[in-house]
């Protein structure tokens, strides 16, 4: 029971998860230059452990949020340095295959998490770990009914198994969570994160100047978006995170075919500034977190677990996809690459245009309703 309350806590600062995985991810790169990759996955480490201590004793409101900042620090940080740690010692006819396995093991991990966290039972020990989090002066009695409620009626419906989720009933849910996280990864984030740097130097502009200028831009607008969320609505927010991606992605591209054709050359550095840091601040706004947030919503309880876990498994897979392709695709053609984002974004733009719905402060029943009209 306690887990579910954790679940529950955990999904309404979804937004703010996304916003500290990616200062870690962003920060780790000088602290792996600093102290080397061990170095760095030695930090990454004790921030993870610091983080689930903070939670496991947790005790207010408070500390659980100083564990799950701890934890998106580490997981951010890890999501850099083991790929570039896994790249660096494999070789090079296993460094594909390293990496995928890498990726399998998250997900196992998260299809695990989803098994141990159905445990239940603990009544007395869910309504005072409830009671502290709330404040010793709180009527937490209407919230414990609600909560006792979600797994009664959890325990009523009929377990579900992954084939399930292929079911004409589900299909309409599966689509959409598995469909954001294809529009989340494939529209280029991991290629343009990982290698930002590169794309600077490439297009001629200071790397340090822009990686600094990129950084401090995404921390200021994925704050906002996650300060915004409830307020405009999920899905305003991912059609104008969207646009501003594919913006961004075009402005991009023209930058390096003006290089290319050696048209322009004095205007193409700012090009490519102006393209990468309007992707960067549009996808944080709202591709980053959104997506994670309307999928904790979207699937009916009884096949949230599976149906989570295959939207995450698809998430991890296209995180890797994009990240071992990047390179190939700039070699391939540099504006090229960034046209080809540029429409799979506007292809996002579409998908959320027929098929998402609002999920801002509707009820699960409000929901389903939406969803299978």
């Amino acid at each position: 029971m306690l887990c579910r309350l954790f679940v529950a806590y955990s999904v309404c600062h979804q937004g703010r998860s996304q916003f500290i995985i990616s200062r870690g991810a962003i920060t780790i790169g000088p602290i792996t230059d600093l102290l080397g990759r061990k170095g760095a996955l030695r930090v990454s480490s004790a921030f993870c452990v610091a983080g689930w201590l903070a939670i496991y004793f947790s005790k207010e409101a408070w500390s659980l949020d100083i564990g799950r900042l701890a934890n998106g620090y580490g997981m951010g940080a890890f999501s850099y340095v083991v790929p570039v740690f896994i790249a660096e010692i494999a070789p090079k006819n296993l460094r594909g295959r390293l990496t995928a396995i890498n990726q399998l093991m998250i997900c196992c991990g998260v299809s695990v998490s989803f098994i141990i966290g159905a445990k239940k039972g603990r009544h007395k020990e869910f309504e005072v770990a409830l009671q502290k989090l709330r404040g010793k002066d709180a009527d937490v009695s209407h919230e414990a009914a609600e909560i006792q409620d979600y797994i009664e009626t959890l325990d009523r419906l009929p377990k579900a198994k992954l084939l399930d989720l292929f079911q004409r009933r589900y299909s309409r849910s599966v689509i959409i969570g598995v469909g954001l996280m294809v529009c989340q990864q494939f529209g280029g984030i991991n290629g343009v994160c990982f290698y930002v740097s590169d794309i600077f130097d490439q297009a001629g502009f200071s790397s340090s100047i822009g990686t600094i200028t990129y950084a401090i831009l995404q921390v200021v607008v994925t704050g906002i978006g996650a300060a915004v969320m409830d307020k405009a609505g999920r899905k305003p927010l991912i059609l104008v995170s969207a646009s501003g991606v594919v913006l961004g992605c075009l402005l991009t591209a023209v930058s390096f075919f003006l290089k290319v054709h050696e048209l322009a050359l004095t205007a193409t550095p700012i090009l490519a500034v102006t393209g990468i840091l309007v992707y960067i601040g549009s996808f944080s706004i709202g591709m980053g977190a959104v997506p994670w947030v309307v999928m904790s919503e979207i699937f009916p309880i009884n096949i949230k677990g599976q149906a989570g876990s295959l939207a995450t498994l698809v998430n991890w897979f296209g995180a890797w996809l994009c990240s071992y392709t990047f390179n190939y695709l700039m070699s391939w053609s540099s504006y090229g690459t960034f046209i080809l984002y540029a429409a799979i974004n506007a292809l996002a733009i579409l998908f959320v245009i027929l098929m998402v719905p609002e999920t801002k402060g509707r009820t699960l029943e409000q929901i389903q309703g939406a969803i299978n009209k």
